[in-house]
């Protein structure tokens, strides 16, 4: 099976829904004759055109709204905010109207559209450039929020969001665009609300999404010489939630470790750290434990960023402390 990049991986499921279905298209900052501010729709105006390829001024609350209302009248619009740190200056388009539209409408009206972008920590980009708002827009009805964390699920996911009926957050990373894994040649999708079981262990599990599933991953590597096994489960979905999943998991290994890129307050390490100990509490044998940024604005300095964020140093420990103190 080939290899490919994030980037490419997501213009594929573009350019595909594109071709397949003449009501999607694509419209934000520098998308079209830039070919986008990170090259993932490379090449897709000189396929598909300025009609369909549309560059905007630097205006996120305009272009938001011109594609809320496209959707209302039977477009599907994919709409690129650079990083969703700008999608707070669209904030009211996605949650006041297009989360609200088919429940206001009473189910009169559908709002098929996909708003897509970086989320999170890329680097030395400061505070406003780096913070993550999955849990932001988890908390809001109407709406589904995807955080795929390799190529593979990206191409699969993003496909199935530009198909569904209702308004999808797509959140990607800067820092996954170059990443590649092997995704096929022929069409998948992948169905929203599934997670995915990336590693199978037995006396741990570890929960993430997003790139931070390589500080999951990473961890369950230390953890292994040391004969320590540990399950990662890869949400993919932040809204709906795969509860059944991870419960299913903790009922097997009886303790849970919750890694985010996120402030902890109302984080999704929060909800999920509630549904497990009302569902499976009794087969938790230690406390369950999150790692989440510190609750400051991300700083610009490396060894703060470094300090504050996730790693597997901190994962490894927050292990070791479910599994040797009860």
């Amino acid at each position: 099976m080939r290899e490919i990049q994030f980037r490419e991986a997501l213009r594929e499921a573009m350019s595909e829904e594109m071709r397949r279905d003449p009501r999607v298209f694509l419209m934000g900052e520098e998308v079209a004759e830039y070919n986008g501010a990170y090259k993932v729709s490379q090449g897709m105006l000189d396929e598909f055109g300025p009609d369909r390829v549309i560059d905007t001024p630097i205006a996120e609350l305009g272009f938001a709204g011109v594609g809320v209302g496209a959707a209302t009248n039977g477009l599907r619009p994919i709409i690129e905010f650079m990083t969703f740190n700008f999608s707070l200056v669209a904030i009211d388009q996605i949650i006041n109207a297009a989360a609200k539209m088919y429940s206001m409408s009473a189910g009169q009206y559908h709002v098929p559209i996909v708003f897509r972008g970086p989320t999170g920590n890329a680097g030395q980009l400061g505070a406003q450039h780096s913070q993550n708002f999955e849990n932001w827009f988890a908390n809001t009805p109407g709406l589904k929020v995807l955080v795929p964390s390799n190529p593979y699920d990206a191409k699969g996911l993003l496909k199935t969001a530009i198909r569904d009926e209702d308004p999808v957050i797509f959140m990607e990373s800067e820092l996954m665009y170059g990443d590649k894994s092997e995704v096929p040649a022929e069409e998948y999708l992948i169905p929203i609300g599934q997670a995915d079981v990336k590693r199978s262990g037995t006396d741990v599990t570890i929960v993430s999404f997003g790139k931070i599933m390589k500080v999951a991953l990473g961890a369950a590597q230390e953890l292994e010489k040391e004969n320590i096994s540990a399950e990662v489960i890869d949400l993919r979905s932040v809204r709906p939630i795969d509860y059944a999943t991870v419960v299913e998991s903790v009922k097997k290994t009886n303790r849970l470790v919750i890694v985010e890129e996120a402030w902890p307050l109302s984080s999704i390490a929060t909800e999920i750290t509630y549904h497990v100990q009302k569902y499976a509490f009794d087969y938790l044998d230690a406390p369950i434990q999150r790692i989440n940024n510190y609750d400051v604005p991300l700083p610009y300095a490396p060894t703060l960023i470094q300090e504050i964020l996730p790693n597997v140093e901190k994962t490894v420990k927050a292990i070791k402390t479910v599994l040797y103190k009860n």
